[in-house]
């Protein structure tokens, strides 16, 4: 669907903490360990791509 906006994440650090983060508003929780905020990051990944298959015609809503 090429009208919608990628989704690009990224991880940021504050102090201990690290949060993964999204071009679309999504924020994953502060995690102490890298490696957590960089799954989080994929398994957001994984659930846009699953709900963007189950939309067929573009508007955010599946069809039944």
């Amino acid at each position: 669907m090429p009208d919608r906006a990628p989704h690009a994440t990224s991880t940021t650090e504050r102090g201990a903490f690290c949060a993964a983060r999204c071009d679309c508003g999504w924020r994953g929780p502060a995690r102490r360990a890298r490696s957590q905020a960089r799954t989080d990051a994929e398994r957001h990944l994984a659930d846009a791509e699953a709900v963007s298959g189950a939309d067929d015609d573009g508007d955010g809503r599946s069809q039944e």
